[in-house]
């Protein structure tokens, strides 16, 4: 088995690339486009098309689960070829003209996620297979804080690769930090499965339990919260202190280091004091800041509420994340882990439609404070949560 240090390091730097590539997928890809005189519905389209892979990891994680792939493993072959696939992408990108081939383009960046999709769904199950409950706090910690990294550094560095040099310069960029990975990924000894964590369709019966579900509903409701609250920051500072892009811009760089902050000091929080004690910490931390955006009147009030925010931001995936991990049955490691996540993108959104709507209703203030008292909802189902934890068969 591999060193602590080795894993955390696999695992922070698989995370890191995906935070880098998703960065340019979530916030300059549309710029990109639209230098081709692509239209906004193509953008919107595409927008659509390169996020489907996340809904096909379900199937990628039984997949996993299942499969030996070639005899050589199920979780470190899969991580290899989806690595390969995007940085391949990357690659054929540059080479495409958006203006003249858009389905070309659109198709690449299909594949490119759907690569991605491939190695984040196997790096979880890996996580699974070889994370000890007593550090599961710590894992997804580095997770959630190396992909924030991620696009909080190279979101700067891309930008400003496109604007020095040329856009294909970004894209060369990106498939060499694709590659990164491969000389940690290539070390791995991945230990075959014993017999009573064998894949065994029986165990999609966990689904039916009553902690499952609930489990379910409070990863719907939380990334409802911080997710939905997260997209009506940014518009609204610049509707009270009428900020521009430039200052926007540096106020998600504060939350990012925030976010990276809030997750990699609450993993260690949630494996000293336990999940039970860091869900009720973290339903409060984000109760406390985003009642903090109600009362903001000056940007220096703005600066610390953004940062806390972060912070509590950070917090709350890494609980979430950590309890799906303590209530993952490891029969069906990657693929149950895949489903609860897609259980918490449905909450984003929702709750991004619903802020939209609320904002446009009401205003931005009690938009907040609505979005905070909502957040009270996850209390009732936190004794449903916490009955009876099956117990857990994983490598030490």
């Amino acid at each position: 088995m591999h060193s602590s240090a080795f894993r955390y390091a696999l695992f922070a730097l698989l995370y890191f690339v995906q935070g880098a590539i998703m960065s340019f997928f979530t916030a300059l890809n549309a710029i990109y486009l639209l230098s081709f005189n692509v239209t906004m519905s193509q953008v919107g389209l595409m927008g659509l098309l390169v996020m489907l892979p996340f809904v096909l990891k379900i199937f990628l994680g039984i997949l996993s689960d299942k499969v030996s792939l070639l005899g050589l493993g199920y979780r470190k072959p899969y991580i290899i070829l989806g690595l390969l696939l995007q940085a391949l992408c990357l690659v054929a990108a540059v080479y495409i003209d958006p203006g003249t081939h858009f389905w070309l383009y659109a198709l690449t960046g299909f594949l490119l996620m759907t690569g991605m999709a491939l190695y984040d769904t196997t790096t979880d199950g890996l996580a699974l297979d070889t994370t000890r409950p007593s550090e599961e706090g710590t894992v997804q910690g580095l997770m959630v804080g190396a992909r924030a990294l991620g696009v909080v550094v190279i979101s700067a560095v891309i930008g400003t690769l496109a604007e020095s040099s040329s856009w294909q310069a970004a894209f060369w960029f990106l498939a060499l930090i694709t590659l990164l990975p491969l000389l940690l990924v290539f070390k791995l000894r991945e230990t075959g499965k014993s017999s009573q964590n064998a894949f065994d369709w029986h165990a999609f019966s966990s689904f039916k339990a009553l902690p499952i579900i609930a489990l379910g509903v409070f990863g719907a409701l939380y990334s409802l919260i911080i997710n939905g609250t997260n997209q009506i920051v940014n518009p609204f500072f610049q509707e009270v202190f009428n900020f521009g892009p430039q200052k926007l811009g540096l106020f998600t760089m504060l939350w990012g280091i925030g976010v990276v902050a809030g997750s990699i000091s609450g993993g260690k929080l949630v494996d000293s004091i336990g999940k039970k004690r860091s869900v009720f910490l973290s339903i409060a931390i984000a109760f406390i800041t985003i009642l903090l955006f109600v009362i903001i009147r000056t940007p220096l009030l703005a600066v610390l509420a953004v940062i806390v925010f972060g912070v509590g931001y950070g917090f709350y995936e890494t609980v979430y994340f950590a309890l799906s991990m303590q209530r993952t049955d490891p029969r069906i490691a990657a693929s149950m882990f895949s489903i609860l996540m897609a259980v918490a993108n449905i909450g984003t959104g929702v709750g991004m439609a619903l802020t939209g709507s609320l904002v446009d209703g009401v205003g931005y203030p009690p938009t907040f404070l609505i979005i905070a008292l909502l957040n009270l909802l996850a209390l009732p189902l936190l004794p449903l949560i916490f009955k009876a934890v099956a117990p857990r068969h994983r490598s030490d």
